[in-house]
C-alpha cells in the first residue's frame, strides 16, 4: 500500500510493505502511479518526495506474487501501470526527490533512479538483482541509460552486484549522501525546502528545458533556450522575477 502525506506544498509518498521490505506488488505498483498522478494534479503541491517505510526504500518486486504466473494480456495490463509510474516522474513539472536507506534493488533501483533528484544515507544498497534470477533488467536498463554511459550502466546491470552509496554517489547518480537516518531526514527538509521555495513556473520550464534539449546538438540547444529567454522577457514574467528577488532577497 502507499501512504501519502501533504503538507507546505510536499508530496510524501510512503511504499508501505516493511513486512516485505516493501517489495511491490501491482496493488502497490497502481497505487503508486494513480498517487503521482494526482500529485501532478494537486496545485498546492511544489515538489514530490518518494520513500519507504521502515529500514528499507523498496526491494524489488514481490517475488511471491510474481511467482504465481498470469496470462499474457494481464501481464500487459500490470506492466502498463508500472511503466506509467516513470513516464509520469518523467513528464512531471515537480521535481520529485527519493529518499533512500536501505535495500534500493531491481524495481526499488528503477524507482529511485526515476526520480529527479536521489537522497541517501550510507545504509543505501543498490543493484539490478532481478539478473541473478536470470530476468532482464529492462526497465532498469532504459533508466541508466538515460543516466549514464554505457560502461558504466552496463556493469550495474549486468554484473547483478550489490553497490554501496558511496559508489552510486562517485558516479553521480545520488546527489546528496549522509552519515545517518537521522541526518538524512535532516538534510531531505532541507533540500526540499529549498526546491520549494523556487517559482513553481520557472521550475516547470526549466524540467521541460531540459528533457527537451538533452539528446540535441549543443548549437540547437542553445537556439531552443534563446527562444525561450526572449519569450519570457515579453511575457511580464521578469517583472514578477524582480518582484520574487526583492521579496526574497536575505534568504540564503
Amino acid at each position: 500500500m502507499i501512504t501519502r502525506r501533504h503538507a507546505d506544498h510536499v508530496t510524501t509518498l510512503i511504499v508501505s510493505r516493511p513486512e516485505k521490505r516493501n517489495a511491490l506488488n501491482w496493488a502497490t505498483i497502481r497505487e503508486l502511479a494513480d498517487g503521482i498522478d494526482a500529485t501532478e494534479a494537486d496545485l498546492d503541491c511544489r515538489c514530490l518526495v518518494i520513500t519507504g517505510e521502515g529500514d528499507h526504500f523498496v526491494a524489488g518486486r514481490d517475488l511471491d506474487e510474481a511467482s504465481a504466473g498470469s496470462t499474457l494480456d494481464d501481464a500487459l495490463a500490470n506492466d502498463e501501470a508500472y511503466t506509467r509510474i516513470f513516464t509520469a516522474l518523467r513528464k512531471m513539472s515537480k521535481p520529485s526527490v527519493a529518499v533512500v536507506q536501505g535495500y534500493a534493488v531491481a524495481g526499488g533501483f528503477t524507482l529511485a533512479m526515476g526520480c529527479d533528484f536521489v537522497l541517501a544515507d550510507r545504509s543505501a544498497k543498490f543493484g539490478a538483482l532481478e539478473m541473478r534470477g536470470g530476468f532482464p533488467a529492462a526497465v532498469n536498463t532504459a533508466i541508466l541509460s538515460h543516466l549514464l554511459g554505457s560502461r558504466q550502466a552496463l556493469e550495474l546491470l549486468l554484473s547483478a552486484n550489490l553497490f554501496d552509496a558511496d559508489h552510486l554517489y562517485r558516479i553521480g547518480l545520488i546527489n546528496q549522501l549522509f552519515e545517518s537516518p537521522e541526518e538524512l531526514l535532516a538534510g531531505k527538509d532541507k533540500f526540499v525546502a529549498d526546491l520549494v521555495w523556487l517559482d513553481p513556473t520557472a521550475v516547470k520550464l526549466t524540467k521541460e528545458t531540459q528533457r527537451a534539449t538533452a539528446g540535441m546538438p549543443i548549437a540547437d540547444a542553445l537556439v531552443m533556450a534563446k527562444h525561450l529567454n526572449a519569450l519570457m522577457m515579453t511575457s511580464g514574467r521578469i517583472n514578477a522575477a524582480a518582484e520574487f528577488f526583492e521579496k526574497n532577497k536575505r534568504r540564503k
